[in-house]
């Protein structure tokens, strides 16, 4: 196995990136098959107030929701504490959930070409049912089976590991405005084994991955998490990737992920600015008993905000084919509105940038992590101050349709958040930008930061693995590659 970051591994990460699969050759073939599994796999999801849910319960003393084993997760409340802040204090429901999960994907090479072992899953809050998972997508109360279901497949691969197969191995947080300091272990793990596909898996090449990214709702976002922790730089990769093609943009972003090649800061710089910021930044997050959660109320079973926005905390049961368990209820997370995220672009010196903002949420591990230039649901500035609209807002959703090189709505963590999708945008742009907390970086320093723990929130992830996308030719506005 050549190490991904070495040359001969970039060569095989670009080759993966520009292949057909082989398991199904044009991606029309995948598709029939999605549609067959998901024939096979039906999910029913129903709604149930919070004080009816089986094996859920709601403490005495606190108002806290707790699964009867005391595994899983809590819903509880957090007071907000962000002096600086355009909002400086509030108070809020968050998911508690301090166990670390493994979201891992299982690779090998066929006929030579890298091909990643996915899943057809349900998960109760997806949008649309079936969504493209990554091999193993389980929190530690799933794979102890805490609730006495079915083995994980195939996760001996990612706890059971030969140090020789791991070409990624990171703990990353998740959304920190909805969890309290929740991160997952996000593995990539190589295999020799001639494995075969259980049903409900499939074999897919990076290339094919990054065309179905287009698709609204199919990969889902701890596959897409994942795969952008996979090493996609170096200078070996960037010249394999350098376009045939007329289009300025992609060539400055191919040239991107090239070493060699100039950024506005330097790496070192960008880590002493972060670690500036989390010092600087007073935050005081603190957990509370959910019975005395301010400006939210209980109605008709559910927990809502006052004014009606940001996000409720519902009930659901659930009816499962081809899950480890068949049969759940759990309260989740249902945000109010479509999100927009977004990284403006922009060429300096014939190498593309992208404008990250180092964003505080209360429940980061550390404070701030790296952001898209904007992450918000823009109905929910209707009831907060002038001041806290992201500034750079108004100039993603006006730029014109040719600036606008990847554009799709894709859904949010379905096992704990009900229908949260986010329309994902990646704007090319030529302003001048003079704000604090916000930089130009290229797709290499990203992907050197992605190396580490809590420096590039899970929705930057998402959108570097649309860059990578927009880098290997795979489009990024609803069309695909064969």
């Amino acid at each position: 196995m050549a190490n991904v970051s070495d040359p001969a591994g970039q060569l095989r990460v670009a080759r993966s990136a520009l292949e057909p699969g082989r398991q199904f050759p044009h991606l029309a073939e995948f598709h029939r098959w999605f549609a067959a599994t998901a024939t096979r796999r039906a999910m029913a999801v129903h709604r149930v107030p919070l004080n009816d849910l089986t094996d859920w319960h709601e403490d005495p003393a606190t108002g806290n929701i707790g699964h009867h084993t005391g595994g899983f997760f809590t819903v509880e409340a957090l007071d907000v504490h962000l002096p600086d802040g355009p909002v400086p204090r509030w108070s809020q429901p968050i998911i508690n959930q301090p166990e670390v999960g493994i979201l891992g994907i299982l690779v090998r090479e066929i006929d030579g070409v890298l091909h990643c072992l996915m899943q057809a899953k349900h998960e109760p809050g997806n949008h649309n049912g079936l969504q493209l998972s990554p091999t193993v997508q389980a929190t530690r109360s799933n794979y102890t089976r805490v609730h006495q279901g079915r083995p994980v497949p195939y996760l001996r691969h990612f706890r059971d590991t030969d140090p020789r197969g791991v070409l990624a191995d990171t703990r990353q947080s998740e959304q920190g405005a909805w969890f309290y300091r929740k991160r997952n272990r996000n593995m990539i793990v190589e295999t020799t084994e001639d494995i075969q596909a259980e049903d409900g898996f499939c074999w897919l090449t990076l290339g094919q991955l990054h065309a179905l990214l287009s698709v609204p709702d199919l990969v889902n976002m701890d596959a897409r998490t994942v795969l952008a922790c996979l090493p996609f730089s170096g200078s070996a990769l960037a010249a394999v990737l350098a376009p045939r093609t007329a289009d300025p943009f992609r060539a400055a972003l191919v040239r991107s992920y090239d070493p060699a090649q100039p950024c506005r800061h330097g790496l070192d710089e960008v880590l002493s600015w972060i670690t500036e910021l989390r010092t600087a930044t007073e935050l005081r997050a603190e957990r509370r008993p959910l019975r005395a959660v301010r400006d939210w109320r209980r109605v008709e079973g559910r927990i809502s905000h006052d004014t009606g926005l940001f996000f409720d905390v519902v009930g659901v049961r659930v009816h499962a084919e081809g899950r480890e368990v068949a049969r759940w209820d759990q309260p989740m997370i249902e945000p109010v509105g479509t999100g927009v995220v977004a990284f403006l672009a922009r060429v300096f010196d014939g190498v593309l940038h992208v404008l990250v903002h180092n964003r505080t949420e209360p429940g980061y591990t550390d404070v701030t992590e790296l952001a898209p230039t904007v992450q918000c649901v823009p109905d929910n500035y209707e009831h907060l101050p002038a001041q806290a609209r992201p500034p750079l807002l108004d100039e993603v959703l006006t730029a014109p349709p040719e600036r606008m090189r990847f554009d799709a709505v894709l859904s949010e963590e379905g096992g704990r958040f009900h229908g949260a999708r986010n329309r994902y945008l990646v704007v090319e742009t030529d302003i001048e930008v003079d704000l604090p907390d916000y930089r130009w970086l290229t797709l290499r320093q990203l992907g050197e930061l992605l190396r580490h723990s809590f420096y590039l929130n899970v929705q930057a992830r998402s959108l570097v693995i649309c860059l990578h996308s927009l880098a290997a030719g795979a489009g990024g506005t609803g069309g695909e590659r064969s």
